[in-house]
């Protein structure tokens, strides 16, 4: 059988099944279906096939491959606007908006998908070849690719995952009280709420936490407003929130301590349960526009010594 097919086959193969792998449909709405989630599949055919060409066509001393490849990067750049575009389009019409940077973040995860396709391909493809090198018989070879396709899919699907704010920060329960008119939490002045229907809404059905890091880099994550509004938008999406469009009382809010660097966040829903909403803030991806570690910095270093 030709090696050429097989490696193109195969690598096809695994490529999409890569991109598939990281398609799912969850709260967070990203792809949305079924349009976007036929367009990402469809782009992660592309992308595979992009992938499967290039180490046959440099073995045959086609190394015009390289241009469709730098074409193809540019064109998934392409797709991050496009993603990034689509999403501020539909962002008035959350009552709790993602953010900014949380849409960066997405249209980012988007363009890296494809390249995953890419990576995963090229990678099996070689295997196929390699094999050749050795003597190996096709079948051995077709089956050693698959295993190199597989582990390539493990170890980008980890090395893509976003760690979570568990991972820098301990979440727990916190109480809501006034001091007049502001709204209280641990002690943190959160917003001004002076309708007294209001703060009886908030003191039967909101529920509150306060979100401790657990080092100075996890300070500097969650004091970006970016991480915060991200937090602020998946508890309301996973809880369900009671609000209305203006209706500005009812917006969660958090809030950081000055003192400490300590984050606090109330928010209303219909079902207050503070274990959910402890469960939602723990899942919230750590924004990659947020990440930073002023420790390793020579500053840094100094203060914590």
């Amino acid at each position: 059988m030709d090696t050429h097919f097989v490696a193109i086959v195969i690598a096809l193969v695994m490529g999409v099944i890569a991109r598939t792998y990281m398609m799912k449909i969850d709260y967070r709405q990203y792809p949305t279906y079924p349009q976007a989630y036929l367009s990402h599949f469809t782009l992660g055919v592309i992308a595979a096939g992009l992938g499967a060409v290039a180490i046959p066509a440099f073995s045959e001393k086609e190394y015009v491959a390289i241009t469709f490849l730098a074409i193809a990067a540019q064109h998934f750049r392409d797709v991050r606007g496009m993603e990034r575009q689509s999403l501020d389009n539909i962002e008035p019409t959350e009552l709790v908006p993602k953010g900014t940077a949380y849409i960066e973040d997405i249209a980012k995860t988007f363009e890296a998908r494809n390249y995953m396709a890419i990576i995963t391909a090229v990678f099996t493809s070689a295997t196929v070849y390699i094999g050749e090198y050795f003597d190996l018989p096709i079948l051995v070879s077709s089956i050693l690719a698959i295993i190199v396709g597989s582990i390539i899919i493990v170890m980008l699907n980890r090395m893509l995952k976003p760690g979570s704010i568990e991972e820098i920060a301990e979440v727990k329960s916190a109480e809501i009280s006034f001091e007049g008119p502001i709204l209280t939490i641990a002690g943190v002045g959160v917003m001004n709420i002076g309708l007294k229907e209001s703060q009886k809404v908030f003191m039967e059905n909101g529920v509150a936490v306060e979100i401790i890091p657990k080092d100075p880099n996890a300070v500097a994550i969650l004091s970006n407003i970016g991480q915060r509004q991200a937090i602020q938008h998946n508890a309301a999406i996973q809880l369900g929130i009671r609000k209305d469009v203006d209706e500005p009382d009812f917006t969660p809010i958090a809030r950081r301590n000055p003192d400490n660097g300590n984050i606090v966040m109330a928010i209303v829903t219909r079902q207050p349960d503070v274990n959910c909403l402890i469960e939602a803030v723990k899942k919230t991806p750590v924004l990659e526009s947020s990440k930073r570690e002023p420790l390793d910095s020579e500053v840094g270093k100094k203060l914590s010594s």
